[in-house]
């Protein structure tokens, strides 16, 4: 059975087609290119949030009476900025994701977006409730706006479900198991699980008319995804009549080969 719906392939990152140890996940030329633009953006966006809240902070410090609605503006210019930089930083990430084996790079490059959310509202806070030019209604005004704007901030910032160089790989790895060596999937432009199979009827419904088809990777820089869909992968276990303990000793041997091959390249070095 084949599926109706248009299928558009996706380039970048070619599926290998086989069973070889597979490398731990390294961004093509081309992914770690637009990681990079997007985090150059991500940067000049978070820039700006800066700026508006020095913009705010100045206005309180130095104007006598104070402008409310300067401020408020400079509050809502420095939260849209937060926002939209720490967007996408997180899509850059989907790019070229943080390795788990260092754990705190791993935290600042998945959580940025949360950290420059504190960095782009506490000491503006600070000053609100510190200031002594300001009666208790407007600190109660002032600091309310910029406490919301900070929590929103940090709610878009965060990342609660970051991706990672292991993850890619032992997705790609399972996918190749279950695919004959091949990694190659399919997912819709809103769907968050990727697919084995074009026919797979989750995605073969009224509310789909196109069908992507890539790599594990590709899915991932494509969409927000999740995990593989669990009906395609006990299809892919039943027709092949695989064998969970098998696969655990495929991954344990790449595993160690790839090990003994990073050694190798090491000591030739």
């Amino acid at each position: 059975m084949t599926t109706k719906r248009k299928i558009t392939r996706v380039e970048g990152n070619e599926p290998t087609g086989s069973n070889a140890p597979r490398e731990k996940f390294k961004p093509t030329a081309e992914s770690q290119s637009k990681a990079n633009t997007l985090r150059l953006f991500a940067g000049l966006s978070w820039l700006v949030a800066i700026v508006a809240q020095v913009a705010a902070i100045v206005l309180l410090l130095r104007q006598q009476p104070i402008n409310m609605t300067l401020i408020i503006v400079a509050i809502v210019i420095d939260l849209a900025a937060a926002i939209t930089g720490a967007l996408l930083w997180k899509k850059s990430n989907r790019f070229d994701p943080a390795s788990k084996e260092q754990k705190f790079k791993f935290f600042m490059q998945s959580q940025l977006g949360m950290v420059v959310a504190l960095i782009a509202f506490l000491p503006l806070i600070v000053v609100i409730l510190t200031n002594k030019n300001i009666d208790a209604k407007q600190k109660g005004i002032l600091g309310g706006i910029a406490g919301v704007a900070l929590v929103i901030a940090m709610l878009f910032g965060v990342d609660f479900a970051p991706p990672s160089v292991e993850q890619y790989t032992e997705e790609a790895n399972r996918v190749e198991w279950l695919n004959e060596g091949n990694d190659f999937v399919y997912w819709t432009k809103s769907g968050t699980v990727y697919h084995l199979y074009s026919d797979c009827s989750y995605i073969n419904t009224d509310r789909t008319d196109e069908i992507f088809e890539g790599t594990v990777a590709n899915a991932h820089e494509a969409r927000k995804i999740t995990s593989l869909c669990s009906r395609c992968e006990q299809k892919a276990i039943k027709t092949r009549n695989l064998n969970e303990s098998d696969y655990v000793s495929t991954i344990v041997e790449n595993v160690l080969e790839t090990e003994e091959n990073e050694l190798k390249t090491k000591e030739n070095d």
